[in-house]
């Protein structure tokens, strides 16, 4: 039996054409086939809907009101498909991802613009928050994907691996002696120490770990931005604790100098996650797999 959506998309078709057979033509549906679905939508309604005339049919006022609502609402359904097919096609949409500021700025930027030259019509919606913070935005629909400090624990989400780095120490000219050896953990820990804040994930893993040598450190100064530590250590101002792969350009040109220590603080990792019960959208499976091609660990 045909459906009360297809008697309207009929009842549609010929209030527009007003003819019933020109709108069998444009529904690819034989004349009589439109003639019963009009009397079936007649039937259900309890009035009639058009008056033949010499040259086809016309509403009645009564199928204009109705008309008038239902060619609407059948307009808005059309919408609502081409635009699920356009977002299917990745040709409109929204990108919601959250990430940390220094990941941002040393590692999500290249593939946020190789994602926006092939999907120039994705919305891109970027929030900066810490990795706990964008762990609940997730949880919470705020954001599609999170892309932050690892080890993340929480068995909601999937979690990728992207890259490995590596904390280290720096520090400016005035310390420069300290680079002539390797140095234990706990004569680092009686140093000027600059770190990130405390609710940092950077920060939690480096401590965490030194407590398990049994080392507790108190840092001099706490900083919200990964540019500040570099920029601090090199004013002199301490030994800042920095992610190695994001400090290059500083090391390389010799305007900052690691801090080696005896024993070397474990590599963790940058990734990206997502909420397990929840399909990703088109566009947020594009960009992963831009994510994907471009690892570099396996």
């Amino acid at each position: 039996m045909i459906s009360k959506l297809d008697l309207y998309r009929v009842f549609c078709e010929v209030g527009k054409c007003h003819s019933f057979s020109k709108a069998a033509k444009n529904l690819y549906m034989t004349q009589p086939a439109i003639s019963q679905s009009i009397m079936q939508l007649e039937n259900e309604v309890g009035m009639r809907l058009f008056t033949r005339i010499p040259k086809g049919v016309e509403l009645t006022n009564e199928g204009r009101l109705l008309f008038e609502y239902v060619n609407s609402a059948i307009n808005l359904i059309n919408t609502g498909e081409r635009k699920l097919l356009e977002s299917k096609n990745l040709m409109i949409g929204e990108l919601k991802i959250g990430v940390g500021d220094t990941i941002s700025r040393y590692f999500l930027l290249s593939y946020l613009e190789e994602f926006h030259r092939e999907y120039p019509n994705i919305k891109l919606k970027i929030i900066n928050r810490t990795t706990l913070e964008l762990c609940a935005m997730i949880k919470s629909g705020k954001i599609d994907i999170a892309i932050c400090n690892f080890p993340v624990e929480d068995s909601t989400l999937e979690k990728k691996k992207c890259i490995d780095v590596h904390d280290i120490f720096v520090c400016g000219n005035k310390y420069r002696d300290l680079t002539k050896r390797k140095l234990e953990f706990d004569e680092l820990a009686q140093l000027p120490l600059i770190l990130l804040e405390p609710k940092s994930n950077s920060r939690q893993y480096v401590e965490k770990y030194m407590m398990t040598k049994g080392v507790k450190i108190l840092p001099e100064i706490e900083l919200g931005a990964h540019d500040l530590l570099l920029e601090f250590a090199k004013i002199n101002l301490g030994i800042s604790c920095v992610v190695k792969e994001f400090s290059e350009k500083y090391l390389e040109e010799n305007i900052l100098y690691e801090v080696k220590t005896v024993e070397e603080i474990p590599k963790r990792s940058i990734g990206y996650c997502f909420l397990k019960s929840v399909s990703l959208s088109p566009a947020s499976q594009k960009f992963i797999e831009i994510l994907e091609e471009s690892k570099q660990i396996p």
